[in-house]
């Protein structure tokens, strides 16, 4: 029995040393929440009447496209016909707010013209930017103007690009396109020219799905291209799925799946833009979200499988994402409105963790000093096994935070000082059974074994009696009660395991050491009630 004993010491106390060791090598850390290191709070509300189902789809998206940023962590939650979103610790606030907030329809819009940004006038010289009026000869030819300098780095303000077929016919590329494009018109087909109010952007009361709107590309909420737009011709539903790939030398691209029953639709705006018919007449297909143009890449190819489509271009990393991002989650069952934007300074936040941090040391340091002085040496016991579940409890919230973006609240952190008083409780329980011993005649060497197992069973008792309370807050709440749910859970948990391998086999130890043997007032044991029937050591 000692030697299983030592063995249990050995594997917790390895396992802890172990675990920390490797959680500082690999610079790994809690994740904090919004409450504890700022961040942003959004709340989103219907711009009309909707019912619960469109609602839970609408949260079910938004709850995809955060967790798609990497944000740690997020609170997704209703509040009657309001959605609240708070996203901690984000490096780029404007950026994420950006995607939380695009709940329009993803629509597919083919290009009429590109223009210059900020063009609401027509220039003295039209020869470069549109097109004659009327029927013009076989050669006429029409130059698309290239995005402003610096529309590359934008995570919505993207360069062109090409809708490229990897796997199709040959000679298809997918190269970058040029600064400037340049397609042949066919007879009488060259687009119309464009009026003053259609050089305007178009109000979002009439960017209507069957009429030709004017929209901009934007970086930094400033315009970097604009572009006539025709007729919608296709909406979000096509798309299965996108994401962003790395590709040949380093550079990004977005691969596109498109739904098997939508191929065939996608295909004939694909080949009507190819051929740069006059409702196409760039070549180029424009994928519009929030009455913004997210991207307007060309078209190299007539026809395309559905699983081998990609959108290429001078896209960095975070670009490609955000377009994948934008084109699998773009369109949302129900129009939402940011009613109010609130940002949550990390001093706020760090008063609030040195507040829970301070309230948790002086707990500590109290239990402390009233098992210290009641038990003694079971006392000692007792805090090393808080902090060798501490220490467990550090390895495990770290490794989630970092694996599996697992957030630590304030109520997270209220959790975890609430299961201190249940690791004691479970010390307490263990001691009180050998005290009854001790008190009924028999020494500490020979009541330990047996009072622990009985003391055991009350332990795990009491500890399942709290991890179900903590389960039912967990799955039939939201927000920040399952923070303190599954945090109370975690060092529930781990008490179990303290208890076990590390408080039983050292008690053990001590009560059996021949130094301490007889040592009573050491261990905090009272005198047994028949000193004449006390039974001597083995």
């Amino acid at each position: 029995m000692r030697r299983n004993g030592l063995l249990s010491l050995i594997f917790i106390v390895v396992l802890t040393v172990g675990g920390l060791v490797w959680t500082l090598a690999a610079d790994n850390e809690p994740l904090l929440g919004l409450d504890l290191q700022g961040g942003v709070s959004v709340v989103l509300e219907p711009t009309e009447d909707t019912d619960d189902e469109a609602l839970g789809q609408a949260i079910s998206i938004i709850r995809q496209r955060v967790d798609g940023i990497g944000v740690a962590e997020p609170e997704i939650t209703r509040q009657g016909d309001a959605i609240i979103v708070q996203l901690p610790g984000i490096d780029d606030r404007e950026r994420a707010l950006e995607l939380v907030g695009q709940t329009a329809e993803l629509r597919f819009r083919p290009v009429l013209q590109a223009l210059p940004p900020g063009l609401d006038e027509l220039p003295e010289d039209t020869t470069s930017t549109t097109a004659p009026s009327g029927e013009g000869p076989e050669d006429t030819t029409t130059t698309t103007s290239a995005p402003a300098d610096g529309a590359e780095e934008s995570g919505y303000g993207l360069a062109p690009g090409e809708l490229a077929a990897p796997l199709q016919t040959e000679g298809s590329t997918t190269t970058s396109a040029p600064a400037t494009t340049t397609t042949s018109a066919p007879p009488t087909s060259a687009p119309p020219t464009a009026g003053l109010d259609d050089l305007s952007l178009t109000p979002p009361e009439e960017d209507v799905p069957d009429q030709p709107v004017t929209l901009a590309q934007y970086e930094d909420g400033q315009e970097v291209a604009r572009f006539r737009l025709g007729p919608a011709e296709a909406t979000g539903d096509i798309l299965r799925t996108a994401s962003a790939e790395l590709y040949q030398l380093g550079q990004w691209q977005v691969g596109v799946e498109v739904r098997g029953d939508s191929i065939d639709e996608f295909n004939r705006i694909a080949g009507t833009c190819y051929s740069g018919a006059p409702t196409c007449p760039t070549k180029q297909l424009a994928i519009v979200l929030d009455g913004r143009v997210v991207s307007a890449p060309s078209i190299n190819a007539p026809a395309f499988k559905a699983d081998e489509i990609s959108i290429t271009g001078q896209f960095t990393e975070d670009e490609a994402k955000d377009l994948a991002l934008v084109l699998r989650y773009g369109a949302l069952p129900v129009e939402l409105e940011a009613q109010q934007t609130q940002a949550v300074s990390a001093s706020l936040g760090d008063d609030a963790l040195d507040a829970g941090l301070i309230a948790g040391f002086i707990g500590l340091g109290l239990v402390t000093l009233y098992m210290v002085a009641y038990y003694r040496l079971l006392g000692l016991v007792a805090i090393l096994s808080l902090l060798l579940a501490g220490g467990l409890l550090w390895v495990v919230v770290a490794w989630l935070g970092e694996s599996q973006g697992l957030a630590l609240t304030l109520a997270g952190v209220t959790g975890i000082i609430l299961s201190v008083g249940v690791a004691v409780d479970s010390n307490v329980v263990f001691y009180e059974h050998l005290k009854e011993e001790v008190s009924k005649g028999r020494t500490l060497r020979s009541a330990v074994d047996g009072t622990f197992a009985s003391a055991f069973s009350t332990i795990v008792k009491a500890d399942v009696a709290s991890l179900i309370g903590a389960a039912v807050l967990y799955f039939l709440t939201v927000g920040p009660v399952r923070g303190f749910a599954l945090f109370l859970g975690i060092s529930t948990t781990l008490d179990l395991i303290a208890s076990y391998f590390f408080m039983r086999p050292v008690v053990l130890m001590l009560v059996k050491s021949r130094r301490l043997e007889g040592s009573r007032r050491l261990f905090g044991m009272p005198r047994p009630a028949h000193p004449a029937e006390e039974v001597a050591p083995a």
